[in-house]
């Protein structure tokens, strides 16, 4: 019997290898969901796994089998923290929690107005805040914006430039909240602005992702709950 926690950590995962296949067809790789687990063959871009598992118990040989680990850091994201890839050669390399927000407005209102992204520039202004000097913001790539269910929430500050924003993925039952980001303020800053945002844009849809350490404390103290646990594995470190 699947319980109200187990059914959103599903959810969670569903959702989140949803995105990681959206962000990885950006980048023109390919990728295919499977009854277990979703994994591309092909290195995926930097910090989205190559696999992610759907359901409780994959094997762990034949997820491998189905991604490249012949390349340097493949990854694989256990959604269930069930796993032992350490015979394959990976490493965990951290461990979180899935997180779940009923549908609601946010306690607190924004101090920033926000927009979604969607065009070439729009989306660049974006991943240069988020970014935020690091040299990745070529990440996120405008093919990005053809991806279904994919929102880029910007929040601007009152000279219009982007603040803080977050990516808002839907599914069939959820919307996933991933890349949070403020430039001044961390998550706390950001998190009632990306709430105003999903509330508006999907005002009966539950909220999930996952977080952890000082951002898994923030997402709680804006009405998250942690669901479950996950690992990431890495090959060869």
């Amino acid at each position: 019997m699947t319980t109200p926690k187990q059914f959103l950590v599903q959810a969670a995962a569903r959702n989140n290898a949803e995105w990681c296949a959206a962000m990885t067809r950006s980048h023109g790789l390919a990728g295919e969901f499977g009854a277990h687990a979703w994994a591309a063959p092909s290195r995926t871009p930097l910090y989205y796994p190559d696999a992610v598992t759907l359901a409780p118990g994959a094997d762990p040989a034949a997820l491998v089998s189905r991604i490249d680990t012949a390349t340097p850091d493949a990854s694989v994201k256990d959604s269930f923290a069930d796993l032992d890839l350490t015979e394959a050669g990976f490493q965990v390399l951290f461990e979180a929690q899935w997180i779940h927000r009923p549908a609601g407005a946010p306690a607190l209102a924004p101090d920033l107005s926000w927009n979604v992204a969607d065009d070439p520039d729009a989306l660049r202004a974006w991943a240069l805040a988020w970014d935020d000097g690091d040299g990745h913001a070529d990440l996120f790539r405008p093919e990005l914006l053809d991806a279904p269910g994919t929102f880029v929430l910007a929040g601007r500050s009152a000279d219009s430039r982007v603040v803080a924003g977050a990516v808002a993925s839907r599914s069939d039952q959820v919307v996933g909240i991933s890349n949070v980001f403020a430039l001044d303020g961390g998550p706390d800053a950001a998190w009632p602005v990306v709430l105003d945002a999903v509330h508006r844009l999907f005002p009966s849809s539950p909220l999930v992702g996952y977080e952890r350490g000082e951002d898994l404390e923030a997402a709680v103290r804006h009405g998250f709950e942690p669901v479950g646990p996950l690992r990431v594995w890495m090959h060869g470190r």
